[in-house]
């Protein structure tokens, strides 16, 4: 599948819901693929990637924003605070605020740069033990912890179970936005971005279906 088969998938799911296509923002997922691959979609014009790993991310893209001026990048991984000065200088968007701790990291970092990427709360709309998020019934509390503390908040966040059926917890994150005055919405991956797109999602985080199996 190459990008514009994704774009014209993207607009399509977009006519489908009865919304315009650039009310969706397509993040290309570039963790762990080949330089060449992602240059190659760089060098179409794509400006919107996401990493999982601050490392990984440090590693690569300084030399590609170089490169390719209005490079955006968003951090889609879980995020320790150690790291957090690190993605803090890189990265334009994080997807994954999820406890109070690094709230007050992220406001520190903010007071020192005068400066904050966009963030979005994570929700474990699963409640599955092994994976990153805030449980859905303290989402509104963190909510409410990352605007006092003068942050920019873009929306939400979710991964679902990979098998279960996306939707429900495409509606639980959309509900809880809505109910917090939150526009945005980050949620749908390669298999599932057209059911996200129904429920409202305002960024897609495709990876394999763009650039291929990683590390291939």
């Amino acid at each position: 599948m190459t990008l514009a088969t994704i774009r014209d998938r993207i607009a399509a799911a977009c006519t489908r819901a009865g919304r315009p296509p650039e009310s969706v923002t397509l993040i290309a997922v570039s963790k762990e693929q080949p330089h060449d691959r992602v240059a190659a979609v760089l060098d179409t014009g794509h400006r919107i990637f996401g990493e999982n790993r601050v490392q990984e991310a440090q590693g690569k893209w300084p030399d590609w924003k170089a490169r390719y001026p209005g490079v955006q990048l968003h951090l889609l991984g879980p995020l320790q605070t150690n790291k957090a000065r690190a993605a803090f200088g890189l990265f334009d968007a994080i997807h994954s605020v999820d406890r109070p701790k690094l709230v007050t990291t992220l406001a520190r970092l903010a007071d020192e740069a005068g400066r904050c990427p966009a963030l979005f709360v994570q929700v474990n709309t699963g409640a599955e033990p092994q994976k990153a998020g805030i449980m859905p019934d303290d989402a509104e509390a963190l909510v409410a912890a990352v605007r006092s503390a003068g942050l920019p908040l873009a929306g939400l966040m979710c991964i679902p179970p990979f098998d279960e059926d996306p939707a429900p917890h495409f509606r639980l994150l959309a509900e809880l936005a809505a109910r917090n005055g939150l526009s945005g919405l980050s949620m749908g991956m390669s298999d599932d971005f057209e059911t996200a797109i129904a429920c409202g999602a305002t960024h897609v985080r495709v990876g394999s279906a763009i650039f291929g199996a990683r590390g291939g």
